[in-house]
């Protein structure tokens, strides 16, 4: 069967999104639970097991679910190998190029994508057909944003991330952040690039916004038009940074604005 992903705003303050990933007609995957007695709502109601718990990396508000789950259905935990002392209820640390199965083809292809924090991972998803489908990216890239590095991590190493992994993905794979931040984000891409139009109608005509509790997912094409960290060549971008001579100096001008904005 196909890859049914659940995208499912939390009721933090953060606005986290945890995700539910049926694998089967009967068996799931949930990606950085924030509340386990929501997740187990979730799953219970639509008739499956959970066979495993992702975090994408140690902060609390993605892991702090992990425990209650384990007790309730203990399942596996996968998380990055540097995240052992950090991450409750670690089974099986992963890194770079390992797979973790969906079924018989489909996997989540582990990354290693250090930036906002040195243990973080992104999982994109391989389907049935060997198509890179869609990629579940934690608090690296946010819907027309990308994540802060105030907590353990180097913003010169999310550049490189960035550049390196996210960029070289085909425009039609889908995006899946840690958290809901497409407004506050769009309007730091239009404080530093008025003069973009596609950002611009997005948020005059709300159109990321379906309804109250879903929200439009992003394609890394989309994200090139809309986010102003991946439009590090624009002039209007670079006027006024402080350093704009290339673009991982743009970037980095741009996160530390984006710090105190």
């Amino acid at each position: 069967m196909p890859i049914k992903i659940y995208q499912v705003l939390t009721k933090s303050s953060l606005r986290n999104f945890t995700y539910i990933i049926q694998c089967s007609k009967d068996h799931a995957y949930c990606l950085d639970p924030y509340d386990a007695e929501e997740v187990m709502d979730f799953i219970e109601r639509k008739g499956l097991k959970l066979r495993g718990i992702i975090n994408t990396h140690e902060h609390w508000d993605h892991t702090q679910g992990n425990a209650e789950l384990v007790r309730a259905t203990q399942c596996d935990v996968y998380a990055h190998e540097n995240g052992k002392e950090h991450i409750p209820c670690i089974t099986h640390a992963v890194n770079q190029g390992e797979k973790i199965s969906l079924g018989e083809k489909a996997h989540l292809l582990v990354l290693d994508t250090p930036g906002h924090t040195m243990c973080h991972l992104s999982l994109l998803l391989i389907n049935e057909e060997g198509e890179k489908e869609a990629i579940f990216t934690g608090d690296t890239l946010f819907n027309a944003g990308v994540g802060n590095c105030t907590n353990g991590g180097d913003p010169s190493i999310l550049f490189e991330t960035l550049r390196d992994q996210y960029l070289t993905l085909p425009d039609s794979i889908k995006i899946y952040p840690g958290h809901e931040y497409w407004e506050n984000n769009l309007k730091f891409t239009l404080d530093r690039e008025p003069g973009n139009l596609d950002a611009k109608e997005m948020i005059d005509q709300r159109s990321f916004q379906i309804d109250e509790k879903n929200y439009l997912v992003s394609t890394l094409g989309l994200e090139k038009k809309v986010n102003v960290f991946f439009r590090l060549s624009s002039d209007e971008v670079k006027a006024g940074l402080e350093n704009s001579s290339d673009e991982k100096d743009c970037f980095l001008s741009l996160r530390e604005r984006r710090n105190h904005w």
